[in-house]
């Protein structure tokens, strides 16, 4: 056909493709608004409220009332379940027939007592397709059940999406209809889409842009939304362009289905279950029609969850994991937060998840997989390398707010030296959607172009669930080798990997840990939690090691495995990316303070607290020493002293005093219960000196001299605390009761002291760190908030000052002062957030020498793991005996349990 040529004005050549599928402007003629032919209403709608999430069976045998489309039905988090009868119109043999349900809550599709699809406006899933092509055989008449859940796909926020849920709102279904699909006018969108971004994206220089620029120009001039024979001329265009090739040394992307589904967030984890089950019976859908199509799923919790609630599901999951398409990977119980479980929790995570992994889909895991947490320990490589894991994927280091981490591609090295493979996708993103912009920015943004020529992209909706669409697919199957654009491949994490390792000789290594310049806040945020998780730790370590004395002693005893694994189980699902630090909504710390209540019920020990100390009061401040320390109290409960008698070695900066409470403003940017800014540290109010109940004297002296007093910190909110001095004990404690009722508020305890050294020391997993106590550069202002386990150091040569803690996990130690993070006031996603009474003990211990020499390890866990007592039962054996010995001091004797199978070789 001829035409006049058109003059090269980019502008109005691009518009015109734009308007041309655009689905606001020009839709009675333009090309999207052939996307759907005829329409007709389903026959009849019923519905049935259910406040509990019911299975299937249930379900249909509630009682059901005529419902119409628009009505409004809820409240929050409650059920609402359809019964849909419909018959498609005999007219429309030989067409492609969906039910079009379109609603503000999520939904799950079930037919013969199956789910079938998942429905969700916000994951772009409003149709579930009945016939690909209508024929006669195939049954006109239908009834359909449809599963409604009360809340979005990031839950119910009132105003924002991180805001409290909005208990009251009420959800609709605005679409429920039968629809013709045309197929034809989806590919040719999807054409014209991926052209008119390719022009976007290469920009106005380039000249493959042009070229699609003039392609797609030429394909609306002969295409004629209202004639389909005229659209194998337009798309023949488009393959012609699509089918232009590369070269050998373009930069491939490894193209992986993903779905990031938060085990609790914005929604409780009950929820969770069914959006898991809604996300992977649509990827299953998905598989059926595209052979290729290879999809990557984590998390152990959730696939054990989903075999217990579907096993009908789980069942097909397991015939496509065989098949090659559904993946597992990760090796965890949950993607875990990566900085707060203990050492011995985040081993639990690995032989959890390795195990079940195992069981039910026949292989370990390869690769670590944990793209959305708040920053990686240090001790991570050993960890995975001890687990079976050489490999590892995150992305989350993009978020960093001050610095950009330097590599996509590299060795990242633990504290033992131990290596992982460390891929950051450079899309910077575990939920892209196949676009144009996801290819270019995966190269675009790869630091190590010219080591690495491999690149991950995951597609599909993620955080809520949801996972990947046709769309997606359709979008990459366009581009898998067009010219301007990498190549692209549906590939395996393995395949990666693989390739990856193979080219590894130029790659660089990061050593220590892979710290995130945001969301420390989380170190503090929902201390209820942080204390329950410590406990938790401390209670399983307890009965574990109990246990295997009793063991020891008597062969007939029954060890309680199956208890010991439930509970842990509990206790690592609670240590999730979004609960342990605190960035959930008020329904998920009510579960996980349950969970945790439910460890300590079953976990049943009583115990002694050794008392000691000596006590002197002069002048309204207390003098207290049990021959290591001596301390001076004032009235306000501040440490005007802390002296160690043996090396006359005073503690407490000149001037200044120890144990001070300060307030700080704490307003972030908009990550409420995830974010302290570093201008909060402008923000110091003045010190909590305002004294309620003056200083007093609980115990004179013997073993144990102890003071308390109480501050109020506010109108609201008040401290309590007892000073306690043990005879003989290297460190002073600080027992703390705090009513807190602020909002936006940080408190926090200082301890100025005469140590000076650029770096100080850090607890984690198994081991510890050191950072910097100066500003010097942008690397060293972002860790102005860091997070630690036990016990943080400040030492210089012959001496130092250690500070102790048990359930805090936020440290800020600048120049000379110690600070300890004690409670935050956010207000979203919960606005109840950390307000009551809470309970903790912190202790200051000066020592000589290295915090190694000094024995602050075991006074940690001193502090941290109490004596307990345990009754003999009567004629027990009671001679004396050592079930264990330890050659150094410098060895924690940490975990002590029963092995049930020796460990894989896999593992070693």
């Amino acid at each position: 056909m001829y035409h006049q040529p058109v003059l090269k004005n980019r502008r109005t050549l691009l518009e015109r493709a734009e308007k041309f599928i655009s689905d606001t402007y020009f839709t009675d003629c333009n090309l999207r608004g052939r996307l759907y032919g005829d329409t007709c209403p389903v026959e009849s709608i019923s519905y049935s409220m259910s406040q509990k999430r019911i299975p299937f069976l249930e379900a249909v045998k509630l009682n059901y009332e005529p419902y119409e489309v628009g009505d409004t039905f809820g409240p929050t988090w409650w059920t609402c379940w359809f019964k849909v009868s419909l018959r498609i119109p005999d007219s429309w043999r030989g067409k492609q027939v969906h039910l079009r349900w379109e609603s503000d809550g999520e939904a799950m599709v079930w037919m013969g007592q199956q789910p079938v699809q998942g429905l969700t406006k916000e994951g772009e899933k409003i149709c579930y397709i009945l016939s690909e092509c209508l024929k006669d055989s195939e049954p006109h008449s239908m009834t359909l059940y449809i599963e409604l859940a009360c809340n979005g796909l990031f839950g119910a926020g009132q105003g924002s999406m991180i805001a409290a849920p909005d208990p009251d709102r009420k959800y609709s279904v605005q679409k429920a209809e039968l629809v013709v699909f045309n197929q034809e006018v989806r590919e040719l969108l999807t054409d014209f889409e991926m052209l008119v971004d390719i022009v976007k994206l290469l920009g106005e220089g380039n000249q493959r842009g042009y070229q699609a620029l003039f392609t797609a120009n030429e394909m609306v001039n002969v295409c004629e939304p209202t004639n389909p024979s005229s659209f194998p001329a337009a798309r023949s265009l488009a393959l012609r362009f699509f089918s232009q090739r590369n070269g050998d040394s373009q930069h491939t992307v490894h193209a992986m289905g993903h779905c990031h589904i938060d085990s609790a967030w914005l929604w409780p984890y009950e929820e969770t279950i069914r959006k898991c089950a809604r996300s992977w019976v649509t990827v299953i859908r998905l598989m059926e029609k595209n052979s290729h199509m290879v999809f990557t799923c984590s998390q152990a919790q959730q696939l054990e969850w989903v075999r217990g609630w579907y096993p009908g599901l789980f069942s097909q999951i397991q015939d496509h994991a065989k098949k090659g398409q559904f993946i597992p990977v990760g090796g965890t119980w949950v993607e875990m937060d990566g900085n707060l479980p203990s050492g011995e929790s985040m081993v639990r995570q690995f032989l959890e998840g390795q195990c079940f992994f195992k069981k039910e889909f026949g292989n370990y895991c390869r690769e670590f997989w944990l793209p959305d947490t708040f920053g990686y320990s240090a001790q991570l490589p050993q960890i995975m390398q001890g687990s079976g894991i050489t490999r590892f994927l995150t992305q989350k280091l993009s978020w960093n707010l001050v610095n950009t981490f330097p590599h996509n591609t590299f060795f990242w090295e633990g504290l033992d030296g131990s290596q992982v493979l460390t891929h950051f996708p450079p899309g910077n993103s575990y939920e892209m959607k196949g676009k144009v912009e996801d290819l270019v920015n995966t190269v675009k943004n790869n630091k190590d172009k010219g080591r690495a020529n491999h690149s991950a992209a995951l597609f599909g909706f993620g955080d809520g669930g949801g996972g990947p669409t046709q769309l997606m697919l359709d979008r990459l199957d366009r581009v898998q080798d067009t010219d301007g654009l990498p190549r692209v491949q549906m590939s395996s994490p393995d395949r990666l990997f693989s390739l990856l390792e193979a080219e590894s000789s130029l790659l660089c290594t990061w050593t220590g840990e892979l710290f995130l310049e945001l969301h420390n806040g989380t170190y503090t945020t929902q201390a209820q939690i942080k204390l329950g998780n410590r406990q938790c730790e401390a209670l399983l370590h307890d009965v574990e090691v109990a246990s295997s004395l009793a063991l020891c002693q008597d062969n007939t005893f029954q060890y309680p495995s199956t208890q010991l694994h439930n509970l842990w189980r509990l206790l690592l699902l609670n240590q999730f990316h979004d609960v342990i630090p605190g960035s959930c909504i008020e329904m998920v710390v009510e579960d996980a303070l349950q969970y945790y209540q439910g460890v300590c019920n079953v976990v049943v020990l009583s115990y002694y607290e050794s008392v000691c100390g000596l006590l002197l009061q002069v002048d309204g401040s207390v003098l207290m020493e049990n021959g290591i320390l001596r301390a001076v109290v004032n009235k306000d409960g501040c440490l005007a002293s802390l002296y160690m008698v043996k090396t006359n070695r005073e503690v407490i900066y000149d001037g200044w005093q120890g144990n001070q409470f300060v307030l700080f403003d704490d307003v972030p940017l908009y990550w409420d219960a995830w974010d302290t800014m570093d201008y909060h540290l402008q923000t110091r109010l003045k010190p909590v000196r305002e004294v309620v109940r003056p200083i007093q004297v609980l115990s004179l002296g013997g073993l144990r001299g102890s003071v308390t007093f109480t501050l109020q910190i506010s109108e609201k909110s008040t401290i309590t605390q007892e000073i306690i001095l043990d005879a003989m004990c290297p460190y002073i404690k600080f027992k703390t009761q705090v009513e807190w009722f602020e909002s936006h508020k940080f408190l926090k305890v200082e301890f100025p002291v005469r140590v000076r050294s650029p770096e100080a020391t850090y607890e984690i997993q198994f081991g510890h760190l050191q950072r910097p106590t100066h500003r010097n550069t942008s690397w060293d202002w972002a860790r102005f908030e860091v997070w630690g386990h036990k016990w943080a150091d400040l030492s210089e040569h012959g001496f130092g000052v250690s500070l102790l803690n048990d359930c805090k996990y936020g440290y800020s130690i600048h120049r000379n002062v110690m600070t300890l993070s004690l409670l935050r006031a956010t207000k979203a996603p919960d606005a109840n957030a950390d307000m009551g009474s809470h309970q903790f003990t912190y202790a200051i211990m000066p020592h000589k020498g290295t915090f190694q020499e000094a024995g602050v390890i075991q006074c940690a866990y001193n502090l941290n793991y109490p004596l307990r007592l345990i009754d003999h039962a009567p004629g027990s054996n009671t001679a004396v005996w050592s079930a264990f010995s330890v050659s150094t001091a410098a060895v924690i004797l940490e975990t002590i349990k029963q092995v049930h199978t020796p460990p894989s070789k896999e593992f070693a």
